[in-house]
């Protein structure tokens, strides 16, 4: 039984289904995109790590070699770090569909991410024990981690096609941060891990936004206490989010098919529901939406699927 609602499960491969009737995709907007969401998601992942580059920042040092005046060297070269590994991703899915997620794979995404920032350490397992902090979960002895490893990926490889991607996408993210097998970047080796998944069933990179970093701690927690239902729901909103983003922008102007997604006070106003309402669906997945910023946008269309589906379960 998928841990996904039946209503956000729908959504989601009524996007996908959209996004792979426009393909093949114009290469031109496709590669902008990619540099958008590439810049967006080191951003957004090295931020939630605690990296001080603000998203304009992150664009100057990766695309124009900046040096950020009073910014520490680490966080320059975590910026640049993590943009080669997104590289990296780009080539795995185009090039070698066939390769599979293995311990090796998850080790040279590690490497890649923290080659200049801790460079003895890249690639290999923690030798010692370790705490997070602020967190109630404490990971396996180093000892254990090597079997650990070869266990989480023992049951990707069964669950590979018995689970929807999104969800299994989802639950290995979290696996391998419960197992947290390196000293540092265990997150944003989890994202890329994650996002590898997603991408080769071709859903576009998704991100988890530096906003939201206090909800995805949280939902990783409850994770960690054999609830991962929310946080299986909160990737699968970051993935809708993605998919938005795409659609929006290649999806001609003039095409019947394409929403128009707008902030929840526009929706608002022509509707029986006020803002905060909305908001209240969204937050309880009962009604499609995407955050840009701090700002959450939904469509008329969205709307009309949850009154439609409301009408249906009173019938």
């Amino acid at each position: 039984m998928t841990l996904l609602p039946k209503n956000l499960q729908e959504s989601l491969e009524r996007r996908l289904h959209a996004l792979n009737k426009l393909r093949p995709l114009p290469h031109s907007a496709v590669q902008k995109l990619r540099e958008h969401f590439k810049i967006e998601m080191t951003y957004n992942s090295n931020a939630i790590e605690g990296n001080s580059l603000t998203l304009k920042e992150t664009f100057l040092v990766i695309n124009e070699g900046i040096t950020v005046k009073g910014k520490p060297l680490k966080d320059h070269l975590e910026a640049k770090d993590h943009h080669a590994a997104l590289e990296y991703l780009y080539e795995l899915v185009e090039y070698k569909k066939q390769q599979t997620l293995s311990e090796q794979l998850v080790r040279t995404l590690h490497q890649l991410i923290t080659r200049e920032t801790e460079e003895e350490w890249a690639g290999r397992y923690r030798e010692s024990n370790v705490f997070i902090g602020g967190a109630d979960h404490t990971p396996p002895d180093a000892i254990d981690v090597p079997l650990q490893m070869k266990k989480l990926i023992d049951w990707f490889q069964k669950n590979q096609k018995k689970l929807p991607i999104v969800e299994l996408a989802a639950l290995f993210h979290h696996r391998l941060v419960f197992i947290h097998p390196f000293l540092d970047g265990n997150g944003r080796t989890a994202r890329l891990a994650m996002n590898l998944i997603l991408m080769k069933a071709g859903y576009p990179l998704v991100v988890v936004l530096k906003n939201d970093r206090k909800k995805y701690y949280r939902v990783l927690s409850e994770a960690d206490k054999e609830n991962p239902k929310s946080f299986v729901q909160f990737v699968a909103r970051a993935v809708e989010r993605s998919l938005d983003i795409y659609l929006k922008t290649l999806t001609p102007i003039s095409s019947k098919e394409r929403e128009r997604f707008l902030p929840l006070f526009q929706i608002a106003e022509k509707s029986p529901y006020s803002a905060k309402y909305l908001n209240l669906l969204i937050r309880q997945g009962k009604l499609e939406a995407h955050k840009e910023g701090r700002i959450w946008f939904t469509s008329q269309e969205a709307l009309k699927r949850y009154q439609d589906g409301r009408q249906r379960k009173r019938e």
